[in-house]
């Protein structure tokens, strides 16, 4: 096995992926894991804490983006015209690979207490991220935690309807935005 071999992380998701589809999350090991991405079992510790982190391997970049979108959206903008944004710039850096890693990965999430309990952290890790950077903009407390929060479902929404159709031909980025203004319809027919 070599020493160093480029997209080390990127093999190891691919393969934990993998084998929660072909064995189940919790019959599958960090020795297997590691075997199966062509690495040592230190080479996986230096990448993730343990083999429910591989699943959300992207979570910092996603919300380091989504707080960016938001920072940079015009000075005139909403809160959830703000969130649109950083929606916008966080669909920027998913690809194919997530795209078809999606619905695979949902499926170990539901197949596994463990798994919806740590995506439930991710989820109140993006609104964490999406609420400060609102806050900086001057968003008041209450109004920038619902807009972040309509954020991740929006995003939510958008990735399940994104990965649902690998044939359908619509950006990541619309279905949220998309997703968004339902939501904002949805809420404004509550009262």
């Amino acid at each position: 096995m070599a020493r160093w071999e480029p997209d080390a992380r990127e093999r190891m998701v691919v393969a934990a992926v993998d084998l929660f589809t072909e064995q189940g999350y919790d019959e599958t090991t960090v020795a297997q894991i590691a075997e199966r991405a062509g690495v040592t079992r230190s080479t996986f510790f230096r990448h993730f804490s343990d083999k429910r982190e591989v699943l959300v391997a992207g979570q910092e970049t996603l919300s380091t983006l989504l707080a960016e979108g938001i920072a940079q959206a015009p000075a005139g903008a909403t809160a959830l015209e703000a969130v649109a944004q950083g929606l916008r710039r966080a669909s920027e850096v998913m690809g194919a690979a997530n795209r078809e890693r999606g619905p695979r990965i949902q499926a170990a999430v539901e197949a596994s207490a463990e798994l919806q309990e740590r995506d439930a952290l991710k989820s109140v890790g993006l609104a964490a991220a999406m609420h400060g950077a609102l806050v900086e903009r001057g968003v008041a407390e209450t109004t920038a935690h619902l807009a972040a929060e309509l954020g991740v479902l929006a995003f939510k929404i958008g990735f399940a309807r994104w990965t649902e159709d690998p044939s359908v031909d619509v950006a990541l980025a619309d279905l949220a935005i998309i997703a968004l203004d339902e939501l904002r319809t949805t809420a404004a027919s509550l009262t």
